[in-house]
């Protein structure tokens, strides 16, 4: 005659398979995350963020400043209006625009 479990045996075996899919879960949405991130890197790589055409890089105090020739905008990354005034280290500039988009101390 099979043994019955016990519902001690049978609450913690439940608990196994809980952990088991609440784990597979986060696995799967941190997938889908990365998956969604590498799609939206693609579709906006080297894009104008006012008017999405495409943006060319282009020497300036050698510095690579991304311009886009359709509506004239200038984007810089973190750190290249630093070497464009040639600072050393991150200036007040520097370090406003970094804490104006949450980057703390501006360090890459």
């Amino acid at each position: 005659m099979p043994v019955k479990p016990s519902e001690s045996e049978e609450e913690y075996f439940k608990r196994l398979e809980m952990e088991k899919l609440r784990r597979l879960r986060e696995q799967a949405a941190r997938e889908m995350a990365e998956t969604e991130r590498s799609r939206l890197k693609e579709l906006h790589w080297m894009r104008c963020p006012k008017c999405g055409m495409d943006l060319a890089e282009v020497d300036f105090r050698e510095v690579k400043v991304d311009a886009c020739f359709a509506c004239g905008g200038m984007f810089l990354d973190r750190g290249e209006i630093d070497k464009i005034l040639g600072h050393k280290e991150p200036g007040i500039l520097g370090r406003m625009v970094s804490s104006l988009f949450g980057q703390g101390s501006g360090s890459a």
